[in-house]
């Protein structure tokens, strides 16, 4: 027992709980930052808006393994970390948000920045609660870690009213959330899965951000590799696989290329786990393989049978269902099919070679396709891809022009692809991951919805490249309004914006602008060498607007 403040016990849990930073811009001097200041493990991170440190939480989440931490004051601090809280919601990440809450002596009487934190917070948090008595502190944060973690991770929300947050009461010892109870499959449901395998001739598998949140890399790498069976993801299971692995198979929904599609739709057994199939990933839920039968497994309840109703239902972590599904197949003889494995591998080594031709493209403006595959050529391993979601930086998502050659080595924007979330986001990777060289593709709308935090970057260390896919538009909407209202163009064009290479180079930024295809890999080999010598840098490429991969096409006549 000791004599602590909540904020104090606040902080004493976060050292505890292995959460190493917090992410957001102090308000009163007195809540939160002040017993931040005498912590040697929980380090504050000034970010010059409360929604670029929610963002950055959530990237923090997704390459460390560990729970985010943000912060926002009373009113407004709160309700500008909607936007990454409502992204980190849609994307199962485990977040923290802290928050004051106005004094609890003149609750409802219009005290300055008072606002009803709750409600806003609900609906976007798997908790949302204000901590009434000062001992009660530390049991809030296990329980709201607790929640963050277990499960189907989410995001969760707990504040301080400002005067219970500075009373100084004896609280009883921090004791740490257990983040290890997983649920496993049941027998019966596993013994019914290898049987459907053992009559599929051609089944793949589907792995999504479950997969990649219940760290099943080495377990999906062996169940594909037990049955020859070929792997394809959504974005958000991008990174499961290493996607120079023989059996990685490229991605589904909008983001598939020719092969991908192929193997997907001769499927006769269709595995997905950790994903719930949502309209992209699902092509507006048209992209089914006409033969297959379908087993779901996921380890949330309510996310069963949410879009196409499966055949089997298994409900369990991804790691421990994979590994048992494994056990099982292997005890039932089931071997890869040889022949199938040949095939697999041709057409493979086809679709790359067709992707190299491609990437050649010289043509002015610079195609998406050449920029991402230079990207991945300078920077190679070792390297975490984080990503936005605009008409030309969606190159990087089609594989294999840009091939995540590490495993848990992407960042992308859930299904709310919030613009700025990657720009932000680049710099929590960076600190969750210093080992790793960190690239963010970005269109120019998005690049200038985080722009603020260049000098975030270069405060905290963080030496992150951002390559801007400049078309001087919002790409994507400028398309619809082409194809949907016949060309009527309004309100897409950036008739006048930032030279980015300045306010880059203002922020202590190494900067370059590229419009040409032979400046393109020297531009990027200078910016991985700046970021080598621990400086941020830009790359603002200038990008044909035109171009879309077909697959973009495709699924746009779906919807």
């Amino acid at each position: 027992m000791a004599i602590r403040t909540p904020w104090q016990q606040i902080v004493a849990g976060l050292e505890a709980e292995g959460i190493p930073y917090v992410f957001g811009l102090p308000g009163s001097a007195k809540q939160l930052y002040d017993a931040l200041y005498d912590s040697s493990n929980v380090r504050a991170v000034l970010v010059r808006h409360e929604t670029s440190g929610a963002f950055m939480a959530m990237a923090f989440a997704r390459v460390s393994g560990k729970v985010g931490c943000c912060f926002g004051c009373p009113g407004p601090g709160v309700a500008n970390l909607v936007p990454g809280i409502l992204e980190a919601w849609s994307g199962c990440t485990p977040v923290l948000a802290l928050g004051v809450r106005a004094p609890s002596r003149t609750y409802g009487m219009g005290a300055f920045q008072e606002a009803d934190h709750l409600s806003i917070m609900r609906p976007i948090t798997k908790w949302a609660v204000t901590v009434e008595r000062p001992e009660r502190a530390g049991w809030a944060l296990r329980r709201a870690v607790s929640l963050a973690t277990t499960g189907q991770p989410g995001p969760v929300y707990l504040e301080l009213p400002s005067d219970i947050a500075l009373e100084a009461v004896e609280m009883p010892d921090y004791r740490p959330a257990d983040h290890a109870v997983r649920p496993a499959p049941d027998p019966d449901r596993i013994e019914r899965a290898v049987k459907l395998l053992m009559q599929a001739e051609r089944p793949v598998l589907v792995c999504g951000g479950g997969a990649i949140l219940s760290q099943a890399y080495a377990a999906v790498d062996r169940f594909a590799e037990s049955l020859g069976m070929p792997v394809l993801v959504t974005p958000a299971g991008r990174g499961i696989m290493r996607e120079d692995h023989p059996l990685f198979a490229g991605l589904v929904g909008l983001y598939r290329t020719e092969y991908p599609k192929s193997v997907y739709e001769e499927a006769d057994l269709l595995i997905t786990v950790g994903s719930r199939m949502e309209e992209f990933q699902s092509g507006a839920w048209h992209y089914f393989p006409a033969q297959a039968t379908f087993v779901q497994i996921d380890i949330e309840a309510s996310e069963i049978g949410r879009n196409w109703i499966p055949d089997l239902a298994i409900q369990g972590d991804a790691r421990l269902t994979l590994e048992r599904l494994t056990v099982a197949a292997r005890e039932a003889g089931l071997r890869p099919n040889q022949a199938r494995l040949a095939d697999l591998a041709e057409r493979r080594a086809a679709a790359l070679a067709q992707m190299e031709r491609d990437a050649a493209d010289d043509r002015v403006p610079l195609r998406g396709k050449r920029v991402v595959r230079a990207i991945n050529r300078t920077f190679g391993r070792n390297t975490i891809l984080v990503k936005e979601n605009g008409a030309q930086d969606l190159w990087a998502y089609y594989w294999p022009y840009y091939q995540v050659l590490d495993p848990g080595c992407v960042v992308p924007p859930a299904e709310q692809t919030a613009m700025g979330f990657g720009v932000c986001g680049a710099i929590g990777a960076k600190l969750g991951r210093p080992d790793r060289y960190v690239v963010c593709t970005t269109g120019d709308g998005a690049f200038q919805m985080g722009l603020h935090e260049l000098p975030t970057a270069v405060q905290e260390q963080a030496p992150v490249t951002w390559v801007v896919f400049n078309d001087r538009a919002l790409g994507w909407p400028r398309w619809t309004q082409r194809t949907a209202l016949g060309g009527r163009v309004i309100a897409t064009e950036f008739s006048a914006t930032f030279d980015f290479t300045a306010v880059a180079r203002a922020a202590g930024c190494w900067a370059e602008r590229v419009e040409r295809p032979d400046e393109l890999e020297p531009a990027l080999e200078r910016a991985r060498r700046a970021n080598d010598a621990g400086q941020p840098a830009v790359v603002d490429v200038q990008v044909d607007s035109e171009e879309h991969h077909p697959g973009f096409n495709e699924f746009h006549r779906l919807r």
